[in-house]
Parts: structure tokens; C-alpha cells; sequence
């Protein structure tokens, strides 16, 4: 048997914060998760995204640092439309979500922008743009 993708597992500092993010984002993440350790959703396609205060990750690898640099991961979000890439942006950029690359027109035909969530993991936003007029 090939190994199945089945998880996404982030690190988070604040997972009150990182919580409200995602939630924010339509993730629905249920009531009072982030007062635990680890917090588990199981998306509509069957994928499950996870979240781990550093405590938890220290108790199983004590030696474990943040990385330093840029981000190392990106979960990208499909939107509607162009429109709703930029109101997202918007919207998370105004809840206290570091704007990374304000939306723009892509020349692989999407509509981008780039925020990163409390841990400054990338999350892109995306559309695809109409088909340009001859």
C-alpha cells in the first residue's frame, strides 16, 4: 500500500489566536478547541488539519525549535472569485493577520495574495481569473 496524505499537522504558539484565524477562514473548528493541547478537524474532503501548542510537540521532541527564515508551508485556499480574493485579504489583514502579498493577477491565470497566519505560515488565496477578452 502507498502511504496516504491524511494529515496536516502545524506547530502553533497561540492556538487561541490561530484558532479564531482558521475559523475565520470557514474552518469549522468546534467550540472551546482551543483551550486543549491539540486541536483536529476533519475538512469536507476527508483531509484532517491539525494544530499542537509547542508543549505537546516538546513532550514527544524536546530538543524541537521553531524554524527560522520565511515560511516552509503554504495551505492554499480557493475562493470564489477574483472578488473574493481580495475581500478576504481584506478581511483577515483587518482582523490582525500579517498581509504577506496583497492580491494581484498571477500570469498562471489566478487572482493571488498571500497572508500568513499567527505562526507566519503562508496562506494563499486564490481564483481563477475570467478569460481575457479578444
Amino acid at each position: 500500500m502507498t502511504p496516504e496524505l491524511d494529515l496536516i499537522g502545524m506547530v502553533s504558539t497561540d492556538l487561541a489566536r490561530t484558532v479564531a484565524f482558521y475559523r475565520r477562514l470557514g474552518i469549522d473548528i468546534p467550540p472551546d478547541a482551543e483551550r486543549e493541547p491539540h486541536v483536529e478537524v476533519r475538512l469536507p474532503n476527508g483531509l484532517r488539519l491539525a494544530w499542537d501548542d509547542v508543549a505537546t510537540i516538546r513532550s514527544f521532541d524536546p530538543d524541537w525549535t521553531p524554524p527560522v527564515g520565511g515560511a516552509r508551508t503554504a495551505l492554499a485556499f480557493r475562493c470564489a472569485d477574483p472578488a473574493e480574493v481580495d475581500r478576504w485579504y481584506a478581511e483577515l489583514t483587518a482582523a490582525g493577520g500579517h498581509g504577506h502579498r496583497p492580491p494581484w493577477d498571477a500570469v498562471w491565470g489566478q487572482r493571488y495574495a498571500v497572508v500568513h497566519d499567527p505562526d507566519g505560515n503562508a496562506v494563499d488565496l486564490f481564483a481563477p481569473l475570467p478569460p481575457a477578452e479578444s
